[in-house]
């Protein structure tokens, strides 16, 4: 039988790469393995566009609200780099995107030791009894992997909404794709129509990257609602990324959970940074001043159907409020609509689809969620069942803190950790006290 690890996580991106500088440091005599299916796991890849950046504090990094001291933070990857000073001159509250996923990468390769890379998850399954209960992780390869523990870091499914499922193609694809399509749509020549979905930061960044990628492009972005909407950035409502208002959000009643997600909705959703909201306005009254409108925002559009072949795809696209219709071709679609949380409904999923075979062992909660527990743990309906938790993935139970941003990233890790070593610590000693057979 192959090794069983202490903590087997599948992903490898910033969650579990948090989470595994967190043992490191705190936990040691914990055995680890992380499997990712990108053999380069570059943070965001199909987005790092130019000019973009990450718009939180760097100093939230994978490490520095957890430990100051440590070694992998932001500021010593550019002490490191030899370009602290350099960095330190830029005129810009945050990073390059660019920049933080160098610094992603370079925390990666020092922990080479403990990933799997190139290697996709096909299966997670339960095999064993009593203290010998363990989580086997097949991969594409062939390989096996043994758990006493499972974290799940994959990253939260990209959201396709009708009529766009199930139509995804090289000429129809999500935001987070983005760079790798434009790379596999290479050798075409220059798009004439070019249609963007979403009132997300996303879409106004793709936007304007295709605006300047392209000189003669037509981009038309298509939002639900009237216009973009400006991020509410007020450092009052920024507090909902403090750790305190996660334990806060937990505790409190679904009724109220809801309250506050709609309350606090546009400090992540929808919504767009000042920056480039104004440089989008810009450069739409420039080619207006000089009679060359290429960039066009047609709020208060809905898409009722998409057809495509080789070539093109035509959108319906239906005025919300005037019922009109019309039928538009693009030579592609960029789909940048965000992605899925946990629960019920066209936007949600009831569990990350990998534990597709462990459904019926889980406990659910009122909403058709699986239910998370504080410390991100899964609960089962037998309560023996050994631990698997969920990195970066329950913003539905914990708050917009667990959104896919870098904010609480270290704290989060933090709770793991101590979960982890506490159960590692049970495990031990059932093991000791267990019959011989």
């Amino acid at each position: 039988m192959s090794e069983t690890y202490d903590v087997l996580g599948v992903g490898f991106g910033p969650a579990n790469l948090a989470l595994a500088i967190a043992l490191e440091e705190t936990a040691p005599d914990l055995t680890m393995r992380f499997l990712d299916a990108r053999a380069n796991p570059l943070w965001q890849a199909g987005m790092l566009l130019d000019r973009s950046d990450i718009q939180n504090h760097p100093s939230r990094d994978l490490v520095t609200l957890r430990n100051p001291r440590s070694r992998y933070s932001f500021l010593n990857y550019l002490h490191e780099s030899a370009r602290l000073v350099e960095h330190l001159n830029v005129p810009a509250a945050f990073p390059l995107r660019k920049e933080y996923a160098k610094y992603i990468s370079w925390v990666t390769q020092q922990f080479g030791h403990v990933a799997g890379l190139g290697e996709q998850v096909t299966s997670v399954s339960l095999v064993g009894t009593g203290p010998d209960r363990r989580y086997r992780v097949a991969s594409q390869l062939g390989e096996e992997y043994h758990g006493r523990t499972l974290i799940l870091g994959t990253g939260r499914t990209p959201y396709i909404p009708e009529p766009f499922a199930g139509e995804l193609s090289p000429r129809i694809f999500h935001a987070s794709d983005y760079l790798f399509a434009l790379d596999r749509l290479t050798g075409q020549g220059e798009p004439r129509r070019v249609a963007v979905i979403g009132g997300s930061q996303s879409a106004v960044e793709i936007s304007l990257d295709l605006a300047g990628r392209f000189s003669e492009t037509e981009v038309v972005t298509y939002l639900r609602s009237p216009s973009f909407r400006l991020k509410d950035t007020s450092p009052f409502s920024e507090e909902v990324f403090f750790p305190d208002f996660t334990q806060y959000f937990y505790n409190s009643s679904a009724e109220a959970r809801k309250y506050l997600n709609e309350y606090l909705y546009l400090t992540n959703y929808s919504s767009t940074d000042a920056d480039v909201l104004h440089e989008l306005y810009r450069l739409i009254y420039e080619q207006r001043l000089d009679g060359r409108q290429r960039v066009h925002v047609l709020g208060n559009r809905a898409v009722d159907a998409v057809a495509s072949d080789e070539d093109s795809v035509t959108l319906t696209v239906r005025e919300v409020h005037q019922g009109q219709s019309v039928a538009e071709t693009f030579d592609f679609v960029v789909v940048a609509t965000g992605f899925k949380n946990l629960g019920r409904g066209p936007a949600r999923e009831p569990y990350p689809s990998l534990l597709h075979d462990l459904a019926d062992r889980f406990v659910y909660d009122d909403q058709g969620s699986v239910f998370v527990q504080e410390d991100y743990s899964l609960a089962f309906t037998d309560p023996d069942e050994p631990p698997l938790y969920l990195n970066g993935l329950c913003e539905s139970s914990h708050g917009m803190g667990d959104a896919g941003s870098f904010s609480l990233l270290s704290v989060r890790a933090t709770t793991l950790a101590e979960s982890l070593r506490k159960r590692s610590a049970e495990w031990r000693t059932e093991t000791a006290h267990a019959p011989a057979h």
